[in-house]
């Protein structure tokens, strides 16, 4: 799990549409580049703002962003809003779900105060709604509503040019943690159709929130469908997968870290709270930790450096 990538990948991609993979604590960002109208779909983690500014102001040479748009308002996704607002001023689209939350600024709400994450205050001017049309550079993207990640995600597609933006809601090797079944609502269901809404579609393309972009879609759709069953069977793993997810985010937030510091994080992230009441059987913190630690070394996701905790290089 590399914490920094931010690399151009442009195979595939229509004339004006660039994609910067990043790491998986920044979303990828897709910049869309036409006579001057620039547009970015997704914008980053709080702590990479100033990488993400400096990667789309290299690529606009000069010209000014003149939008950006949400997949869905998890940090990784929107933590860079503020800081692109203060650079270009862009008009800006959300999820139409979330337009109230993010008018009053409910960190509850958005879930930032949940999963211990951070996200600086921005302003939005528009709401993405199922069904209707964006036009990107010279693409019709139509949105497409995408909750089971998050209750209000949506995705991108592009039928003339078969390209689907896929957010969290499929990866080359499965999808982002069904984070609604932990607060007790349904999520599983909802993927599930999101799979096979992705399934009735013809792309040729997906371009996905983390990840690089990839065409083995029959595949990677077989793979997200199996994984949804695995969940399901038994809820218990999603919420073990949350919390090592919760867990990598933040070393890889942190870069160095140690165990007390990790240890202090968890006692007052209210979702892991959640996480060890109900599905845990309330074990101790502590013992919860060490779990982790030593399952997120064995996937080369964390390395272990005398005293600190760091992401694998």
């Amino acid at each position: 799990m590399n914490p920094v990538i931010a690399q151009e990948c442009d195979i595939d991609m229509p004339v004006g549409m660039h994609v910067f993979e990043r790491g998986w604590l920044s979303a990828n960002n897709i910049l869309f580049m036409d006579r001057g109208d620039a547009a970015l779909v997704d914008s980053g983690d709080l702590t990479q703002s100033q990488q993400t500014v400096a990667l789309v102001e290299q690529r606009l040479a000069g010209q000014p962003l003149r939008r950006l748009v949400n997949t869905h308002l998890h940090s990784d996704h929107c933590g860079g809003n503020a800081a692109l607002q203060r650079r270009w001023q862009p008009r800006t689209w959300i999820p139409v779900g979330d337009a109230a939350a993010v008018s009053a600024w409910d960190e509850d709400a958005l879930s930032f105060t949940a999963t211990g994450q951070q996200c600086e205050p921005f302003r939005y001017d528009h709401v993405l709604r199922d069904g209707e049309i964006l036009r990107l550079a010279t693409i019709d993207w139509q949105i497409l509503a995408a909750p089971g990640h998050d209750a209000h995600a949506v995705m991108l597609y592009a039928p003339q040019e078969r390209i689907l933006i896929s957010g969290d809601a499929l990866w080359e090797n499965g999808f982002g943690v069904i984070f609604p079944e932990l607060d007790g609502e349904s999520g599983f269901a909802e993927q599930h159709a999101v799979l096979e809404r992705i399934a009735g579609l013809d792309v040729r393309l997906v371009v996905p929130g983390h990840g690089r972009p990839f065409t083995n879609i029959d595949s990677a759709l077989e793979l997200a469908v199996s994984r949804i069953g695995y969940l399901r069977a038994d809820p218990a793993r999603n919420a073990t997968n949350a919390l090592k997810a919760l867990l990598a985010f933040r070393v890889l937030e942190q870069q160095y870290t140690t165990r007390d510091a990790l240890l202090a994080w968890m006692t007052q992230t209210p979702l892991i709270q959640q996480i060890s009441i109900q599905y845990l059987c309330g074990q101790a913190p502590a013992e919860i930790l060490d779990t982790a630690i030593s399952t997120l070394k064995a996937a080369r996701a964390l390395k272990l450096d005398g005293n600190w905790i760091r992401p694998c290089e």
